[in-house]
Formats: structure tokens, C-alpha cells, sequence
């Protein structure tokens, strides 16, 4: 293995091993969401709150976190096998395949609450087992279209920084318009 794989699998393992220290210690850990794979449910900017959830602990429908190639994973449980050892299938909901079999000590936790664009209390969204009929529909619409997901991501995208209120109320003026002002 060369050097730079060797140091980003260190690099991977670290963050692995922080953060279960985080989830033992705290009891939660808050990942910003950068994928569009679990579209409708969950979309990029959105914050999971992922509490500590061993594998026998798991349903379907639980949208649990995993790491998977040097990267944290939290996709939706599809099956659950207790045939020869415990083993879970996982799926992100705007995804075509299922993603590789995982051992139950693979899992990190669950998913307990969505925060919606960074806000804690208007926007918080109880993660649910079970999709109605639309976002049912929409999942099954990005399925088939990964180029329809990332437009909807990027437009989106587009208008929230169009129509969101400017967090920066502070008036600026360059120095050279201010008279009579001594710095």
C-alpha cells in the first residue's frame, strides 16, 4: 500500500474511533449531511442527530450510520438476517442497489432526529420507518435518475441562497466614503 492510502486509512480510522468516543461519551453525535443518496428523507445541509445503537438494536426502516470506504454512511435498513450470525442490508433511499452486507458491529447508531437546514426547533424532523406515498414517489423518481437528484440538489441549492435572509445585518462602508472618522 502506498503511503498517501496508508495515511487516509489511518486518517479514517481516527475519525471512525472519535466518533465512537463521541457517541459513548455524549450519547449523541451531529453529522452534517453532504450526499444526496437518502433523498426525499434526509437532503445535504441537513444535521443527524445519531444516538449510540448497537446491530441487534436495529429495525428495518431505521436509517442507521456506518463507515464504508474512509467515509460515515447513514443510509436506511431494508433487511435485517439473524441466519448464521446477525447481518444487515442498508439502502440510501434515492439509491438503485442495496449496499453491502453489514455485520451487526459495523453499526455506529441511529439516526433520532433531522434538523432541516441547521435549525434545531422549527425544523426538526423525527426520522419515520416508513415513507408516505410522495416521498415514496420522489425516492423511487431519483432511483431511476441520479442526474434528476443532483439538479433538484443544486436548485435547491440555488434558491436557498437566493431567498435566505442574510444572517450579516451589519452595514458595511469602505473607510475612504466615512468622513470625519478617526481610526
Amino acid at each position: 500500500m502506498k503511503r498517501s492510502a496508508q495515511a487516509a486509512d489511518d486518517a479514517h480510522t481516527l475519525r471512525r474511533e472519535l466518533a465512537g468516543e463521541v457517541l459513548r461519551s455524549s450519547g449523541s453525535l451531529h453529522l452534517r449531511v453532504t450526499g444526496w443518496s437518502m433523498l426525499p428523507t434526509v437532503w445535504p445541509g441537513d444535521t443527524l442527530v445519531i444516538e449510540p445503537a448497537s446491530g441487534d438494536q436495529v429495525c428495518e426502516g431505521d436509517i442507521v450510520l456506518f463507515s464504508s470506504s474512509r467515509r460515515f454512511v447513514a443510509h436506511r435498513v431494508v433487511a435485517v438476517n439473524n441466519v448464521d450470525g446477525l447481518s444487515i442490508q442498508t439502502q440510501g433511499d434515492a439509491l438503485p442497489y442495496a449496499d453491502a452486507t453489514l455485520a451487526a458491529s459495523d453499526i455506529m447508531g441511529k439516526a433520532s432526529l433531522i434538523f432541516r437546514e441547521g435549525r434545531r426547533n422549527e425544523n426538526s424532523i423525527l426520522p419515520s420507518r416508513r415513507m408516505d406515498l410522495s416521498n415514496r414517489a420522489a425516492a423511487a423518481f431519483f432511483r431511476r435518475s441520479s442526474f434528476a437528484a443532483r439538479a433538484v440538489v443544486g436548485t435547491r441549492s440555488m434558491l436557498q441562497k437566493l431567498y435566505a435572509p442574510s444572517s450579516d445585518t451589519t452595514l458595511r462602508v469602505p473607510a475612504s466614503q466615512v468622513q470625519g472618522a478617526s481610526i
